[in-house]
C-alpha cells in the first residue's frame, strides 16, 4: 500500500499529459492546411505577379487608368472580372492598396492601387503569364510597378481632345503613368540627363512635380536600361530616354489626367511613351 500511494501521483500526472496531447491533434491525426490568402504573391518569368488563392495571375488594363472598367461584352468572356472580400492577404501586401468598384452591370470588381483586376481565360495554370502585352494594354498586374502604361483620349488644360501628335482631334494614346495612374511629362526645353525647368529653390516644383520614384517593376514591353536618375538640387528625378519625367501640378493627382499636354501650348509638355525620341544632347 505504501508503494501505490506514493507512485500514485506520477501516474495521474503522465495520464494527464496524454490527454492534453491527444486534445491537441485532430480526430484523424491530420494537421489542417494553412488558411490561403485572397490575393498573394507569386515568382513567374514575367517576376512576382499578384494572384488568387489558387496563385493564378491577376491582370491591369491599360484602358482602365481613370479607375473604372473599359471592359465590358465581349471583354469580359476573355478577361473575366475579379471580385473578392479582402480579409487575407499575402504579407509584402498592403490592406490600404486594395479597395472595389461598382461596374456599370452592378457587379462588384476588386482593384489594387485604383486599377481594376482581371484574369485571363488562357491562363490554364497557376504561375501563367500569357496574358502580358495582349494587345499592347493587357499586364500583369505587379506590386510594385514605377511605371505603367495607360491608354486613353488627351485632354488638355483647355478641354480639347488631342491626338498623339498633339494637334486637336480624338484618338486613343498610350502613356506612361506611375502606379496609381497619376501622368508622366516631359519638358520640350529639357536635354538629355538635364532637367533645365527646376529651380535651385523648388519654388516651381508645384507646378510641374518632378517625378523621384526608385525605378522598381515595369511592364515588359519597356526596356528599363532606358531609364536613369540624375540628381537635382540634391533630389533624385528619373529619366527615360533621357527625358526628366515630372508631373502637373493642375492634374492634381487625378488618374489618368492630361492637362498638361496643352500648357502653355500643344508640345511643349509632351506625355512620354515608347515612341518618344531620345532627348537632344
Amino acid at each position: 500500500m505504501k508503494d501505490f500511494c506514493v507512485n500514485r501521483p506520477r501516474g495521474i500526472a503522465a495520464f494527464l499529459l496524454l490527454t492534453i496531447c491527444i486534445s491537441c491533434t485532430d480526430n484523424t491525426g491530420v494537421t489542417p492546411p494553412a488558411p490561403t490568402n485572397d490575393v498573394g504573391i507569386k515568382e513567374t518569368t514575367l517576376g512576382k505577379v499578384l494572384t488568387d488563392a489558387s496563385g493564378k495571375t491577376l491582370y491591369f488594363f491599360a484602358k482602365d487608368v481613370a479607375g473604372t472598367s473599359a471592359c465590358s461584352g465581349g471583354c469580359l468572356d476573355t478577361w473575366p472580372v475579379f471580385s473578392k472580400t479582402i480579409s487575407r492577404l499575402d504579407p509584402s501586401l498592403n490592406s490600404a492598396d486594395f479597395g472595389s468598384i461598382t461596374r456599370a452591370d452592378g457587379t462588384t470588381q476588386t482593384t489594387f492601387k485604383g486599377w481594376p483586376l482581371y484574369y485571363y481565360k488562357n491562363d490554364a495554370a497557376a504561375g501563367e503569364v500569357k496574358g502580358e502585352n495582349v494587345g499592347t494594354v493587357w499586364f500583369v498586374a505587379k506590386p510594385t510597378y514605377s511605371i505603367m502604361l495607360a491608354s486613353a483620349q488627351l485632354v488638355g488644360n483647355d478641354g480639347k481632345s488631342y491626338t498623339g501628335d498633339y494637334k486637336e482631334g480624338t484618338g486613343v494614346t498610350q502613356f506612361f503613368v506611375d502606379e496609381t495612374g497619376r501622368t508622366l511629362y516631359g519638358f520640350a526645353n529639357d536635354k538629355k540627363n538635364t532637367n533645365k525647368y527646376t529651380k535651385a529653390d523648388f519654388s516651381n516644383d508645384a507646378t510641374w512635380p518632378i517625378y523621384t520614384a526608385e525605378l522598381k517593376d515595369l511592364p515588359s514591353t519597356i526596356d528599363k536600361s532606358l531609364f536613369s536618375v540624375i540628381d537635382v538640387f540634391g533630389k533624385k528625378q528619373l529619366t527615360y530616354k533621357g527625358w526628366p519625367l515630372y508631373y502637373f501640378g493642375s492634374d492634381n493627382g487625378v488618374r489618368g489626367a492630361t492637362k498638361g499636354v496643352s500648357v502653355p501650348k500643344p508640345g511643349i509638355w509632351p506625355i512620354v511613351n515608347l515612341d518618344s525620341p531620345n532627348a537632344p544632347e
